[in-house]
């Protein structure tokens, strides 16, 4: 098992629709930046959604996810911040983590703690592709259910590419707000799908308090 980082950090940008080329063309130079940056021992750029489904993509918001061994300078997110109209930068400490990412467990296997600020969690998917019409067909409940739950401050769609990498990131007044959506009837039905149908090649599902939130998302603070 890998070790717990010291810091997770999540930027996400917007930039403006005239600058989507070179976001574009950021995208995939930054990859391999993100990952070679000093102190860091996972990083992926990601793109987001306004939502969870394919329709939903947003080319105007891009956002990295980076695990630290050693916090230090962030070239490749001074860079970005020099090209968006908005950005909001979230430090991320581990509660929870179950699953792999890219066979990875960039978050270790924290130890289970009370937290009473805000928390985030995560969740990251690799789709069997045979089984990718019956999830989608489960995504607008859970979707919605997600849009109206109390305390949940904010919700993106995130992902390394537009289909078959599906996963959310979203941001809860408290572990208790997050832990009253989980336990919801959409929820609890797609979690038993999951079960059934086995819609996963590869999955993971974090919890993090959050520890600062710098910046906007949408204009407003967390």
């Amino acid at each position: 098992m890998e070790p717990v980082p010291a810091l997770v950090t999540l930027h996400v940008w917007r930039v403006a629709r005239s600058s989507v080329p070179a976001a574009l063309m950021r995208m995939g130079v930054d990859r391999a930046r993100a990952r070679r940056t000093e102190g860091v021992r996972f990083a992926k750029m990601l793109g987001t959604g306004r939502g969870f489904s394919l329709s939903d993509a947003d080319l105007t918001r891009w956002a990295k996810l980076s695990s630290w061994s050693a916090p230090g300078p962030d070239p490749v997110a001074a860079s970005w911040e020099r090209l968006a109209e908005e950005t909001l930068r979230l430090e991320l400490r581990p509660l929870a983590s179950t699953g792999r990412w890219s066979r990875r467990a960039p978050f270790g296997d924290p130890t289970a703690s009370r937290y009473d600020g805000q928390v985030a969690a995560l969740t990251r998917a690799r789709l069997v592709p045979t089984q990718a019409l019956s999830f989608w067909r489960a995504v607008p409940a859970v979707h919605a259910d997600l849009a109206r739950a109390p305390g949940m401050r904010a919700a993106l769609g995130v992902g390394e590419a537009p289909l078959g990498l599906q996963g959310t990131f979203s941001v809860w007044d408290s572990a208790a707000a997050l832990s009253g959506f989980t336990s919801g009837a959409a929820h609890q039905d797609a979690v038993r799908q999951t079960t059934r149908l086995g819609w996963y090649a590869e999955e993971l599902f974090a919890r993090f308090a959050v520890l600062s939130a710098e910046g906007t998302l949408n204009g407003h603070a967390l």
